[in-house]
């Protein structure tokens, strides 16, 4: 079945001397993966390498077959040309970080046109603004809401935030945050793109963080940590 679809790089992985294994988020169909031949030889000038990094947005034509087996591109090309992620360091380590998470999050195969169209509207976001210290924190946290792990903020006054159950409450259980730790939360909870960047320090965005990893694991069975995760910390030391 040939398929004209919007596309999302979450990873690729280089196969032999020469070809790629792409997976992506598409738009039309959810996740896929794709086998490029020849992706380092230069010859076929449609699929460039450089079209396969992180969280690219492209616009793919492609044959589904829908087997469970490699899909093959048939013409591809950007949807958006990022003019400063690529270019700009801790933009770029951020990409680098987030493509590992949603990589290792997004497990239902079946389309998510709400999900799509969130990421490609935060990437494009990511690369037109300049204070984006907080943009990482705020993207993992939203992302919760599409595959049903949200926050109940319907108790938000309490005192302490209960990992497990992925609530508020009064009492201090044994997978509850700590009050500051719920209080930093509750803080990430009110935060928009475009808020005031300044509302953490170095060491809270690092708690934050930690904060949401393990709220990752707690609910998502088999969720790995992402390997740049040092180097996100790196720069933002």
């Amino acid at each position: 079945m040939l398929v004209k679809t919007k596309a999302i790089v979450l990873s690729s992985l280089k196969y032999q001397e020469k070809s790629l294994i792409v997976k992506c988020f598409t738009l039309s169909d959810g996740l896929k993966s794709y086998f490029v031949p020849s992706a380092y030889s230069g010859k076929k000038s449609n699929q460039k390498i450089a079209y396969f990094q992180p969280l690219t947005l492209l616009e793919i034509e492609a044959n589904h077959k829908n087997k469970g087996t490699l899909e093959h591109f048939k013409d591809i090309k950007l949807a958006t040309a990022f003019q400063t992620i690529t270019s700009d360091v801790i933009k770029s380590t951020i990409v680098i970080f987030l493509s590992e998470m949603l990589h290792h999050s997004i497990q239902e195969e079946e389309k998510n046109e709400d999900l799509f169209t969130f990421l490609e509207t935060a990437l494009i976001w990511l690369d037109t603004h300049e204070e984006t210290s907080n943009f990482h924190l705020i993207l993992l946290l939203e992302i919760t809401k599409f595959l049903g792990f949200y926050p109940d903020i319907s108790d938000l006054e309490a005192k302490f935030s209960a990992m497990d159950e992925g609530g508020f409450s009064a009492f201090l259980g044994i997978n509850c945050l700590s009050e500051h730790e719920t209080n930093l939360l509750k803080k990430l909870i009110a935060l928009k793109f475009d808020s005031n960047q300044k509302v953490f320090n170095g060491m809270e965005r690092q708690l934050v963080l930690n904060i949401l990893l393990n709220y990752y694991s707690i609910h998502l069975d088999g969720f790995k940590k992402p390997k740049s995760l040092e180097v996100l910390k790196e720069v933002f030391a």
